[in-house]
């Protein structure tokens, strides 16, 4: 007997991950003017989590942004078969066989030795990578300025950049030290894109003379170091609401969760949320997290489970299916989870995981 077909579309996600397109334009355009140059927008990561295919589809008609960038072959891979019309640059060193396969996507490259120089074929597009300090990637200036004469006289050198490594502290005297290295390597190549600040350089330096892009990666997804929240007007871009799944009562001194940490100090009733640390909720926030549900702040109580976690919404009016905002630009924030879980936004972002559905708002 044949088996009836399976309408999957009838399965759903039960956390969901919203991105706003005016809220990330807006960001976008307020960085771009502070720094004066068009924008090369990171998004590795999955887009910081927000979802590769969405951010890409906002970006490549946004008027400020001149390009993407990600971290991995596979990101580049995966943005130029959703083919965003703008240039895609590698940050990070591809394997020797992979250089040929990107160079024939047309994503740009990073070098930063001679023999990478040399490898490059005729048609690729380079982007020399300089380390001015952050002692991670790059070639020292003293070796950069032969590896991008080199690129230049092979017709492939587009883009020169580095990056800052404390541009978001309150001391900047790295900062400019790293970019006075940096313009160093540039005054003995010919002209080139050159592009140095993060979001905490915008931010913190300002408009940087020079230079034809920059790079901001998590305040173009709305967030700012504290010392600097006040220069632009940036706005968080994620809504993150999960279903609760299941109601039920704890009795009075019963335990929640596993470990027993906690108990109920009266009848209480519970709503089983499906959102857990599994899905980019911290574990580390149990005993401390909150969310909003039937507009009011309520407690994650118990330990927070790997599926799901417990919320009293004791006397509220809730049903099975309704709605509970974990983080959003107003009420309880990324941040605010961020430090529950003891860690930052960056982490909390990129750690939601594959069943959490991204979906695009106006």
């Amino acid at each position: 007997m044949a088996r009836a077909s399976i309408n999957v579309t009838m399965l759903y996600a039960r956390a969901h991950a919203r991105t706003s397109a005016a809220a990330l334009s807006g960001n976008l355009q307020a960085l771009s003017r502070r720094a004066g140059v068009p924008l090369l927008l990171p998004v590795k990561a999955d887009a910081y989590g927000h979802g590769l295919d969405i951010v890409a589809r906002i970006a490549a008609r946004h008027p400020d942004v001149w390009g993407l960038a990600v971290a991995t072959p596979q990101e580049a891979g995966t943005l130029a078969a959703l083919n965003p019309g703008k240039p895609i640059v590698l940050l990070t060193p591809p394997r020797p066989a992979e250089v040929p396969v990107l160079a024939d996507l047309g994503v740009r490259l990073p070098v930063a030795s001679l023999a990478e120089a040399e490898a490059l074929p005729p048609h690729a597009r380079a982007h020399l990578k300089i380390d001015t300090g952050m002692n991670r990637l790059g070639a020292r200036p003293e070796d950069a300025v032969r590896i991008g004469q080199r690129l230049a006289e092979r017709g492939v050198l587009e883009g020169a950049y580095t990056h800052f490594a404390t541009s978001d502290e309150p001391d900047l005297e790295f900062a400019w030290e790293q970019f006075r290295r940096f313009q160093g390597v540039l005054a003995e190549l010919p002209p080139v894109l050159a592009h140095a600040s993060n979001g905490g350089g915008i931010l913190s330096l300002g408009k940087l003379p020079g230079m034809g892009l920059a790079r901001p990666g998590l305040a173009s997804y709305g967030f700012a170091p504290p010392h600097l929240k006040d220069v632009l007007p940036l706005t968080p871009i994620m809504t993150l609401d999960a279903e609760i799944t299941h109601l039920h009562t704890a009795r009075a001194g019963e335990s929640v969760s596993y470990g027993g940490l906690w108990h109920a100090p009266r009848d209480t009733l519970l709503a089983t949320v499906g959102f857990g640390y599994a899905d980019g909720m911290p574990r580390n926030a149990t005993g401390q997290a909150q969310v909003t549900v039937a507009g009011e702040r309520r407690a994650v109580v118990g330990r927070i489970c790997m599926d799901q976690c417990m919320v009293d919404v004791t006397d509220l009016q809730v049903e099975v299916g309704d709605s509970v905002r974990f983080w959003g630009p107003e009420g309880i924030t990324v941040g605010d989870v961020a430090g529950w879980g003891g860690t930052n936004e960056y982490e909390v972002l990129t750690g939601l995981g594959a069943r959490v559905e991204r979906l695009a708002e106006a």
